[in-house]
């Protein structure tokens, strides 16, 4: 046997790395980035915050203060703490590994975020999907009876979905969570939330077993990778103690408490991308053999009805005219022949509706 097949899992071995294709040149909208940079007086200002950051000291492991400011700023109920990750994927890997016992299970909607799959396996736990309907609806019935089957001790539910785009019935989540019950917890991923308008960060008081886990990636700051759940405090303390000690960078932890302060930027940036979303919805509809899903985030989910014109053949001639999307065909049977694309800004979007209607021409 080799190095690699003595020391390395065979799950792992198995497995492809996540790929992040080279953008350079291309109209990025394959990402759910926003698009727009800080005004430039902004971006002089958080120059100079950053210059005095003290890049020779290790973080302060508590994130007092910025722990404050994202619970006084952006929704987290009275009495609720916070725990902080590196982006969502982090939150996602600590709760996985925190409730990796024998034989534990991992629970979510499929066709759905691709890492509550990967990081469950990575920590040991089974993954069990149950598939959406046809629709992209949630499955009550279906995902009642694996509760029930069970019993996982992670349950996740984004709102909005991501590949899809659309929000879960909200009383049908409310009866999973009632399910659940204290066998496991119900973790609402609300990566989306600037663009849905729509949350269960309220509603946390209610459920001891529910955490909801949100990201300022799509709000605006994707590059500072930082992501925050909450839940209740025993729950954030078990987490806490799976945290490695310094995953936020004292960078990351500059930028988000300066833009604490600018909230009503980010947020005026996601009210344009919202109205842009209701612009591009229009214009792909009224294109022949395009249908659109309804969306409440920054992305838009799209099937091609034509046969000659598949996912592939098409995400290939967008590459060619320099737009990047992203092909979901191929992760789903639900998502035969779908693309996914980013609401840009009006002439990313534009750029992206030329291209798409040439290509589907040709």
């Amino acid at each position: 046997m080799s190095l690699i097949d003595n020391i390395i899992r065979s799950d792992v071995r198995a497995m492809a790395a996540y790929h992040v294709p080279d953008s350079t040149g291309f109209v990025k909208l394959d990402a759910m980035e926003n698009p727009y940079l800080l005004p430039p007086e902004l971006r002089g200002e958080l120059g100079h915050r950053l210059a005095d950051v003290a890049m020779n000291r290790y973080p302060v492991p508590s994130y007092t203060t910025l722990k404050a400011g994202i619970c006084g700023r952006l929704g987290v109920p009275d009495g609720f703490g916070v725990v902080l990750g590196n982006g969502s994927d982090e939150l996602i890997s600590i709760i996985s590994t925190a409730c990796a016992k024998p034989g534990a299970k991992v629970l979510a909607p499929v066709p759905g975020f691709v890492m509550y799959a990967v990081s469950a396996r990575f920590a040991g736990l089974d993954f069990i999907g149950v598939p959406l309907k046809t629709d992209f609806t949630l499955d009550k019935a279906a995902m009642l009876a694996a509760i029930a089957q069970h019993a996982p001790a992670v349950t996740y539910l984004a709102y909005p979905n991501n590949p899809t785009g659309n929000l879960f019935d909200a009383d049908d989540m409310l009866d999973i969570i009632r399910a659940v019950g204290d066998t496991g917890i119900v973790v609402v991923d609300e990566a989306y939330q600037p663009f849905a308008q729509a949350s269960f960060m309220p509603r946390l008081p209610e459920f001891g077993n529910l955490i909801v886990m949100r990201t300022l990636s799509k709000l605006g700051l994707a590059g500072i990778r930082l992501g925050y759940m909450s839940g209740n405090s025993a729950l954030l303390a078990e987490f806490d103690k799976v945290r490695p000690p310094y995953n936020v960078n004292v960078l990351t932890q500059a930028v988000a408490e300066f833009m604490l302060d600018h909230v009503d930027l980010l947020d005026a940036q996601a009210t344009i991308l919202r109205d842009e979303r209701t612009r591009l919805s229009a214009a792909l509809a009224a294109l022949p053999g395009v249908e659109v899903f309804p969306s409440a985030a920054n992305f838009l989910l799209i099937r091609l009805q034509n046969t000659d014109n598949s996912a592939g053949n098409v995400f290939g001639r967008l590459l060619e005219r320099k737009v990047l999307i992203k092909n979901v065909g191929k992760m789903h049977a639900l998502l035969d022949n779908c693309l996914r694309v980013t609401v840009g800004t009006p002439e990313e979007n534009s750029v992206f509706l030329d291209a798409l209607t040439a290509s589907l021409a040709s």
